[in-house]
């Protein structure tokens, strides 16, 4: 017992691949899909006290449990204790989906399937967030072929905005509806207060929204059999990060720590990433030279830059990449997986 506590503990506190709240909304999922062998857990809790003299507290926690795979691709699965998709019972909810992600340019768009087995409803959305500077703004177009366990069908769209304060802070809201609303289906809302942890790849919101269940179905509608709640519902969500390979190597069976990119050019600078963080200052070059980035975290990194500049592929702990640079400019830059870590390289 004291060996696995210890193992949790050292698992939790690791600086591992995570989402970052600081670019999606609470009810909207955003694009973000785990990097390759990331398992991303997400923890949801939401509650509501009624009012008094009684004052209960009714708990609403949503699990999302999600897998990263090679090609922008990701599998998971969110859990909710309570549900309002099944009238009779208000089960338990489990919904499984896919994502598959693609960026263009400050624009990325991820397609998501879904099956939600307390509705019985296939389900998908489209999401497409945009980024510039310091705001994000998020957009989702849903479909439920069995919505709330009574409906045929519904569609249902949204829209969010992030704005990061700085580097650890943020606030963000989100609205979304069903198309041809009916009778005790109000909008769902919410807004939150963002926190990146220093240092870490953990993100910390507080969150107020009428929404209980974080699902497809659940962030689209709030109040369908419960119109007679009034009050908003109050919460937080902690993203948790777990990195296979530090289970053992045949997590990681066939991953090198080589050097990829333009391995023969003249280097003008080396930069060491670690802390989950690239150095603070410009890195300044003339053309023709190269900068190396190695790699002393213990989790994979990108250099993907923000113009059309040619990155890199993921670079596993212990690796380096190599690039290039043939002509001046000013080249600013950022790892995908945590998009809060920033670099500049000036080329003269």
């Amino acid at each position: 017992m004291r060996r696995l506590l210890v193992c949790a503990l050292t698992i939790l506190a690791a600086p591992l691949s995570a989402q970052s709240l600081l670019f999606r909304s609470p009810n909207l999922s955003g694009t973000w899909v785990p990097a390759p062998g990331v398992v991303q857990f997400n923890f949801l809790h939401r509650f509501y006290v009624t009012p008094g003299p009684g004052h209960n507290v009714s708990n609403y926690p949503t699990f999302t449990l999600a897998v990263g795979l090679p090609a922008n691709l990701a599998l998971g699965t969110r859990y909710a204790t309570h549900s309002e998709a099944e009238t009779q019972t208000r089960s338990n909810e489990v919904e499984v989906y896919g994502r598959w992600r693609h960026a263009l340019g400050d624009f990325t768009v991820a397609v998501t399937p879904a099956y939600n087995f307390a509705a019985k409803s296939f389900d998908g959305e489209i999401g497409l967030d945009w980024t510039r500077g310091p705001v994000t703004l998020l957009g989702a177009v849903r479909g439920m072929s069995h919505a709330y366990h009574v409906d045929r069908s519904r569609a249902a769209v949204g829209g969010g905005m992030v704005l990061r304060v700085n580097q650890y802070v943020g606030i963000s809201g989100d609205v979304a509806s069903l198309l041809s609303p009916g009778l005790g289906e109000p909008a769902a809302w919410s807004a939150g207060l963002v926190f990146q942890i220093p240092n870490a790849p953990h993100t910390f919101s507080l969150q107020v929204s009428n929404v209980d269940v974080n699902t497809i179905e659940g962030s689209s509608v709030r109040g369908l059999f419960s119109i007679l709640v009034k009050k908003p519902l109050y919460g937080f969500e902690f993203t948790i990060p777990l990195h296979l390979s530090r289970f053992g190597p045949w997590f990681h069976k066939g991953r090198t720590a080589a050097v990829a990119g333009d391995v023969n050019a003249p280097i003008g600078a080396t930069i060491t990433i670690g802390g989950m963080k690239f150095p603070a200052d410009t890195i300044v070059i003339t053309t023709g030279q190269a900068v190396r980035w190695n790699n002393s975290d213990p989790l994979g990194h990108t250099i993907t830059f923000d113009g059309g500049e040619p990155g890199s592929e993921l670079i596993n702990p212990g690796g380096a990449f190599v690039h290039r640079f043939d002509r001046p400019g000013t080249f600013a830059y950022h790892c995908t997986p945590h998009p809060f870590m920033k670099g500049v390289i000036v080329v003269k």
